[in-house]
């Protein structure tokens, strides 16, 4: 298969594009005075400007519409819409606070824009618990909960520098090369333009100094909805099993691919329903709150999150034949396990540095967990 010319200069214009608009937006956004200040739920320790996500969403817009000029894509006209209204509801949230509750019917408006007017809907369970065909009722209710689960999870994950950012540019590159190679290169283009829009913004996230930027809820959910938009394609595109490169359980496979922002959006959930708080309280529950705890930096946390999502990516589509539900146990399972191992070694630090005082002043690490409080060492 030949290169695609067009996908590379729409990656490569995404990402220029971000690049030069990430540095004014830092400029304006310190001058209005709208900083994302240390919180409940945020690990920063100082005044960051937020509003990256301003930057991902004007360049993805730019590059995908001219990316897409000559291909056959008619669901754009509602997609672009739909991104327009999460965009400002991200917008509105990251400068005067919105209440989840009014997030949440947004994300429903737009859930329903991309199901009922761009058709954007799973008809096919690809024989996951016996089903396969679906009506367009069922088939719609299960789509709308998905965008709005999946939009939800990326806005959770964003809690450490290049998170949610590393995760994205991951999982957009692993559809748009199944899309590219399967010849859709509409779908590839949308994904290779949301990985260089937010590959601009990764770089001044991460390594900024003088341009340090967060991205906020005007970033995160975008991606959130981008994603949620190629993973229902994914799972329609791959019912023609005739195709050369048709995976099978492709719901398996994309639950595999987002493995790490779902499991954390259910561990967190079942953490703060078990413990009577509302599930959309924010919190310090997170597994990268737990990596922090351990004493790993913003940086090793998010790559090495990035990097047991790219071993989980790579078990799931090299055990795609052994059917969904044996593949879904495995998954379940690696991720109980992956879930379990920050828990064990900060109960074990616990226990060593509240039962010998030595040991307590001896034990590495930034912070103190002692009764559910973190307290600087």
């Amino acid at each position: 298969m030949g290169i695609n010319l067009t996908l590379i200069i729409s990656f490569i214009l995404a990402l220029a594009i971000s690049i030069y608009e990430v540095p004014v937006i830092v400029r304006v956004v310190k001058k209005l005075g709208l900083l994302d200040h240390p919180n409940e739920r945020s690990s920063a320790i100082k005044a960051i400007p937020t509003l990256g996500g301003i930057a991902i969403f004007l360049s993805f817009i730019f590059s995908s519409t001219i990316g897409l000029s000559n291909y056959d894509l008619p669901e754009t006209k509602y997609i672009l819409p739909a991104l327009i209204l999460i965009f400002f509801v991200g917008l509105v949230d990251d400068i005067v606070s919105t209440s989840p509750i009014k997030k949440l019917i947004f994300q429903i408006i737009v859930a329903a824009i991309l199901v009922f007017m761009a058709k954007i809907r799973l008809t096919n369970l690809h024989g996951t618990f016996g089903i396969w065909e679906i009506g367009l009722i069922p088939g719609s209710i299960l789509s709308c909960f998905i965008i709005i689960v999946i939009t939800n999870a990326f806005n959770l994950i964003d809690g450490i520098d290049g998170l949610a950012a590393g995760i994205t540019m991951l999982i957009a590159a692993v559809f748009g090369g199944w899309f590219y190679v399967s010849g859709h290169f509409n779908y590839a283009i949308l994904s290779f333009c949301l990985v260089g829009s937010v590959l601009g913004f990764f770089y001044f996230n991460v390594y900024g100094k003088k341009n340090k930027i967060f991205m906020g809820d005007t970033g995160s959910l975008v991606i959130g909805t981008l994603i949620s938009i190629l993973v229902i394609q994914f799972n329609e595109l791959n019912i023609d099993q005739t195709n050369a490169y048709a995976v099978q359980s492709a719901p398996a496979i994309s639950f595999g691919i987002l493995s790490y922002p779902l499991m954390d959006l259910i561990r967190v959930i079942l953490i703060r329903i078990s413990h009577f708080r509302h599930p959309f309280q924010a919190d310090k529950n997170h597994f990268h709150h737990r990596l922090l705890t351990l004493g790993l930096s913003h940086q090793l946390a998010t790559y090495s999150i990035v990097g047991f999502n790219i071993l989980f990516i790579i078990a799931v589509f090299l055990l795609n034949r052994i059917g969904f539900t044996s593949l879904m146990f495995y998954i379940l399972v690696a991720c109980f396990i992956l879930v379990m191992v920050p828990a064990y070694f900060i109960q074990k630090n616990r226990l060593i540095r509240e039962g010998d005082p030595v040991q307590q002043l001896l034990m590495p690490g930034p912070l103190n967990e002692v009764n559910g409080e973190k307290k600087k060492m």
